[in-house]
């Protein structure tokens, strides 16, 4: 295992970021209600040097559900083609502060590249401190990436179901708590509201600050204010995969790395009458 940083700060990318072995992303990628470009915004103004890693680009395009993992091949291919090596030192940021970049941190993670890091505050942190940009498209050579799937840490809906009915791990929804609930629809069609019947709510947005990460006590307190027994297993959810990342990040910035992550999160549960559903806070 690496020693390479869960988080890096501003000050470190700025001082490393014409090191041969380095390469940042932007891991851009925003919810539709938002109505961002991410595309467009990052050709407007980037971090120098960042090539663009599009979350629904690089996914199983072959799936009805929102940018799950491509397979391993087509991942490799990608990320040849992007100029990232499985070896190389990335990494992460995004337009937010911090939502979609954990997930493209856990992305490259889960498919072999050890040593990735997500920009502590991403793009807004580094525009306040009037840090240099770039515009247009990166470009840089392209390199061999060498992925191999860590299958053990994405799980599927009959893991979640079954650690659920077994209490072999604790199940984490990162979505709002009206979400969690039931008391707010879902954004996508066809998806029941409501939360895994056992599940726990940690809304990642209760993990941020300003856009960056709480301290790890505090991450650890808002855990265990959620009944989350970090000392057990522990499988993180949200709508579409995407802030179950977040949780992950937090945790492991807390020394307790997570079991997985739900792929499929509440996009898959939620559209399958097949599995349970529950209302309300949690049981």
């Amino acid at each position: 295992m690496s020693d390479f940083p869960a988080l890096v700060s501003t000050l470190w990318l700025a001082d490393n970021l014409a090191a041969p072995d380095l390469v940042v992303i932007d891991g851009s990628w925003y919810l539709p209600t938002e109505g961002r470009d991410a595309d467009a915004e990052y050709q407007a103004g980037h971090i120098p040097g960042a090539v663009r890693f599009d979350v629904d680009a690089i996914s199983d395009t072959t799936s009805t559900l929102p940018h799950m993992l491509p397979t391993p091949e087509n991942f490799a291919a990608a990320m040849g083609a992007l100029g990232v090596s499985d070896t190389a030192r990335i990494v992460v940021y995004d337009g937010a502060g911090l939502f979609s970049a954990a997930r493209v941190r856990w992305t490259l993670k889960i498919f072999g590249a050890d040593k990735v890091a997500v920009l502590d505050g991403g793009l807004p942190q580094w525009k306040a401190e009037n840090r240099p940009l770039e515009t247009g498209v990166a470009k840089r050579v392209a390199a061999t990436f060498q992925a191999t799937l860590a299958a053990d840490q994405v799980a599927d809906a009959s893991r979640v179901l079954d650690s659920l009915a077994n209490k072999t791990a604790q199940v984490v929804d990162a979505r709002a708590a009206a979400r969690f609930r039931g008391d707010a629809p879902e954004p996508r069609p066809g998806v029941r509201a409501g939360h895994m019947p056992g599940a726990r709510n940690v809304p990642f947005g209760d993990l941020l600050e300003n856009g960056r990460l709480k301290t790890p006590e505090a991450i650890t307190a808002t855990f265990a204010e959620a009944g989350v027994d970090l000392d057990k297993p522990v499988i993180t959810s949200c709508g579409s995969g995407v802030t179950a990342a977040v949780l992950a990040l937090a945790l492991e910035t807390a020394g307790k790395p997570v079991a997985a992550l739900y792929d499929g999160s509440w996009s898959e549960w939620g559209s399958r009458a097949d599995l349970p559903i529950a209302t309300g806070e949690a049981d």
